[in-house]
């Protein structure tokens, strides 16, 4: 039985995108099914298995153990099933178990995927206040206090399934499965997108439906307060980049509607929409460069649904919002990366971001012969730079008093997965996060 080397990276890390699932959420949740093929090891097949023990420390958390795996390919190439269990020092204890890409028999064009977990943490920490008075800044809004947040012990239990449609057109006309061959780490077949900007003739265009569940819990000495969404999700994805991994040209679009009905334990009926683009600019090779990429984001979102009420004693009560850890908020793995997750949350969003990616033609890990086995094809030297604010209304605010940082990344792709490690710096704290895959 052969070894996935994406599984041993995903150990070796201590399964950090696994625990971490919940921020995941805050990407676009469509993506290009694909098989990929690595010049260096086509004699591999594409079943794998691994189950390893692994362990982390966070400020959180504090020191943790546990054990994860999964497998891939059995049964259908790009299936892929897997799981954790872990537990801490500091009364940490969390199960997860997912399922990724499942394609039925009977509709080749659909992918079925599930995830789920349920953990009790000693630290959970919320940016939000519902009602405050009125000489008081919102928690988390734009101009809010850093040190405005809760944090108690409680539980953080989410699941989460999706069905993805791939359009039978451009790219996925004749099939929904997009089949990248790779030299080195970069790509060395036919791009699929990035030359033409045409969904009927180039790229992959995918239609999601989303349900997703979460509760969180905070417990207070005189109780036990919560927050819970059951939402549905609906978007539309245009992939048209040469090689979503890690693309060196092209672009990305993204449209989604997420709707909360106010079913069964949901405080509030909610709605945000919200609208994402990226663009890839290659700039080639040089002397000490393999590849030199710049990529430029945009996101941006609004809650319709927000309503606002003044009382008589003068405070202000939001109503039919999302909860701090939805819609429209900033901070973590992905958007602002120098503040903590959901730093900052209010009605509106606007927020950019620019990368420099330069791919080094020395690869030290490639070279040093007890690391070959973890399949290293890369090594990346990243600089990036972002802006932007949450407000109060989806106007002209959004473009005044932006929170910015910058900082810089060390990335590597190990058998065609990307890894990445980012330090983000600003006025109000330095952050670094150990994370699969490029921001955007």
């Amino acid at each position: 039985m052969k070894y996935s080397r994406f599984f041993r990276i995903l150990c070796f890390l201590g399964l950090s995108g696994l625990l971490l699932a919940p921020v995941l959420q805050a990407r676009p949740n469509t993506s290009v099914k694909n098989t990929l093929i690595r010049e260096e090891n086509r004699q591999y097949g594409t079943k794998n298995i691994l189950a390893l023990p692994y362990i982390f420390s966070t400020e959180s958390m504090g020191f943790s153990y546990g054990a994860g795996g999964g497998t891939k390919g059995y049964g259908q190439e790009q299936l892929l099933l897997g799981g954790t269990a872990f537990g801490s020092t500091d009364k940490v204890a969390a199960l997860f178990l997912g399922m990724w890409d499942y394609q039925p028999s009977f509709a080749n064009r659909f992918f079925f995927s599930a995830q789920g977990m349920v953990g009790h943490y000693p630290k959970n920490r919320a940016y939000t206040n519902v009602i405050f008075p009125p000489d008081r800044i919102r928690a988390g809004s734009n101009d809010s206090d850093q040190d405005d947040f809760v944090e108690h012990s409680g539980y953080d239990n989410w699941t989460d399934f999706k069905i993805e449609f791939v359009v039978p057109w451009g790219a996925a006309r004749q099939d929904p499965m997009q089949h990248y061959t790779l030299k080195s780490g970069l790509l060395n077949s036919v791009p699929v997108g990035g030359h033409t900007w045409n969904p009927l003739k180039s790229g992959v265009t995918t239609i999601l439906l989303r349900q997703f569940n979460r509760y969180r819990s905070f417990e207070f000495i005189d109780g036990t307060k919560a927050a819970t969404v059951h939402p549905f999700q609906f978007a539309v994805s245009y992939n048209n980049t040469d090689f979503p991994t890690n693309p060196s040209q092209g672009s990305v679009q993204y449209l989604g509607v997420t709707q909360d009905f106010d079913w069964f334990e949901s405080p509030h009926e909610w709605t945000f929409i919200e609208f994402e683009a990226s663009k890839y600019f290659s700039l080639g090779s040089c002397e000490w460069a393999r590849q030199r990429i710049i990529a430029l984001n945009i996101w941006t979102g609004d809650t319709p649904s927000w309503n606002e009420q003044t009382n008589s004693d003068g405070s202000t009560t939001v109503t039919d919002r999302p909860p701090f850890y939805e819609g429209a908020t900033l901070g973590g793995f992905y958007r602002m990366r120098a503040y903590p997750i959901d730093r900052f949350n209010d009605r509106s969003v606007l927020y950019t971001a620019a990368e420099y990616r330069y791919t080094l033609d020395w690869n030290p890990i490639g070279n040093i012969s007890w690391l070959k086995s973890l399949n290293s094809d890369w090594l990346q030297l990243v600089a990036f730079a972002e802006g932007g604010r949450v407000a109060n209304d989806f106007g002209a605010d959004l473009f005044e008093d932006w929170q910015v940082d910058a900082g810089f990344g060390v990335r590597a792709m190990f058998s065609g997965a990307v890894v990445r490690f980012d330090v983000g710096f600003s006025d109000e704290t330095t952050t670094g996060w150990v994370m699969f895959g490029h921001p955007f």
